[in-house]
């Protein structure tokens, strides 16, 4: 792969490149970042669950926040490896390099777009309804790479729906964004078909398969197999997936701390163990680290602070691993990411945080109890709706087609598997008060007469 086309600024469903106009104080890539922030799907992460339930007293992170501190750690992820490959005089004289960080920083804003309400206990809610609720009934109505989809439910994939999709009354190509950012969002380049593993993440749906295939073409990513068919990661992909790892694994660390599930010792030693204490680099971080508590000595002033300093260690220990593997990364043979190739002190220490995480954190009541309303409020939300495109006749179907937003609604002809979706867009969209709020709505436990 070269930079020249992996760099390209075309626009998904325009026929060519935009120039740049050098009265625009913005550059394209810019441009699709301002896009993406002001838009409504960008907006509602607000009130979507990242880990914890919506904050209240104490503030924790929600998707909004998340992506925002993604994106954040997205930007100096591409302009450190900007820096790295001006060193080694890739496309010399060039200021491509200089909108590696507007590439990736944009990539990361969009990347939970697609993630349903209640956090990812919401995409499992989704893929129960269809395996083993109510909606099993739609198996023999579509195609069994329709019916994975379905199934195996993945956020990853319904980002990318969002962003490209002509919903009606809206242009084509959905955001119109570059092919760039795009490609850099897709962090798994392959259908359900291809999809392998305990996790079974994918990038695309069936219905945006030939999307992608359009994206991979223009941006000239590798096709690794045809059968299933398989592309490399565009390079960016691993910054994008990277700042993500980066960001959740430590920020849900210091909401825990917050919300008192980890004292500040557990959570001082979670976080310094990044730093062992082999090296003379990581003696003298310990000693200044323990001269800095001494004045700074307000307990959450303290975590924010090893907070900052770790986050910037990751981003130095992952743009070594790209550059370690640069070779394989650019001819689509390296097939692991930057965070699990890192040196053996940090990957320990993250594999150690990780565990704690799913022990403490995941499972933490709270965060057990918003999963257990989220599968309910969707579970029947989804069985309203989707009984209603599939017999839109009888008038209580009618009355909850009605509901739907116009952008969302399918000709009577569709496919089966096209009004699902439909369903789904307009589901996956919610956020976590407006879910719960119509829930209570159509089973008649809250009624507004205004």
């Amino acid at each position: 792969m070269n930079w020249d086309s992996l760099l390209s600024a075309k626009r998904f469903g325009s026929a060519s490149s935009v120039p740049e106009n050098e009265m625009m104080a913005r550059s394209q890539f810019q441009r699709d970042y301002d896009r993406i922030i002001f838009s409504s799907p960008f907006r509602r992460l607000q009130n979507k669950t990242q880990v914890f339930p919506l904050p209240g007293s104490i503030f924790v992170h929600n998707r909004l926040t998340h992506s925002l501190e993604v994106a954040s750690v997205g930007r100096s992820l591409g302009n450190v490896l900007a820096a790295e490959l001006e060193k080694r005089g890739e496309l010399a004289g060039s200021d491509l390099f200089s909108m590696l960080g507007a590439i990736v920083s944009a990539a990361c804003l969009a990347h939970d777009m697609g993630n349903p309400p209640f956090g990812h206990s919401g995409e499992k809610a989704i893929s129960r309804y269809f395996a083993e609720g109510k909606g099993t009934v739609v198996k023999d109505m579509v195609s069994a790479n329709e019916w994975t989809d379905l199934t195996h439910f993945e956020g990853n994939a319904n980002a990318l729906r969002v962003l490209t999709h002509q919903f009606n009354g809206r242009r084509k190509g959905g955001f119109a964004l570059t092919c760039a950012i795009l490609a850099s969002l897709v962090k798994y380049p392959y259908g359900s078909e291809a999809a392998t593993g305990k996790k079974y993440k994918y990038g695309y749906f069936v219905s945006e398969r030939e999307t992608f295939g359009e994206i991979a073409r223009e941006q000239g990513i590798i096709r690794l197999s045809d059968n299933p068919v398989r592309y490399c990661r565009h390079p960016l992909a691993y910054l994008v997936e990277a700042a993500d790892d980066i960001t959740y694994q430590v920020m849900d660390v210091e909401d825990a701390h917050k919300l008192n599930i980890l004292s500040t010792a557990e959570t001082k030693e979670i976080l310094m163990a990044f730093w062992d204490s082999g090296s003379d680099e990581n003696r003298t971080f310990h000693s200044n680290t323990q001269k800095i508590f001494a004045t700074v000595t307000d307990p959450n002033e303290q975590i924010s602070y090893l907070r900052a300093v770790l986050i910037n260690k990751l981003v130095g220990e992952c743009i070594a691993v790209f550059m370690a593997h640069y070779g394989e990364i650019m001819s689509g043979r390296y097939d692991s990411s930057l965070i699990d190739s890192m040196e053996e002190a940090p990957a320990t220490a993250m594999n150690h945080c990780r565990t704690m995480s799913v022990r403490r954190i995941y499972n933490h009541p709270s965060v057990v109890e918003v999963e257990l309303a989220g599968y309910r409020i969707l579970g029947a939300l989804l069985d309203e709706f989707i009984d209603a495109v599939l017999n839109p006749q009888p008038h209580y179907a009618k009355k909850m087609l009605a509901l739907l937003p116009d952008q969302f609604r399918c000709f009577p002809d569709s496919s089966t598997c096209t009004r699902i979706q439909s369903v789904l867009d307009f589901v996956s969209g919610m956020t976590d008060l407006y879910a719960l709020e119509l829930y209570r709505k159509i089973h008649g436990i809250q009624i507004s007469y205004q």
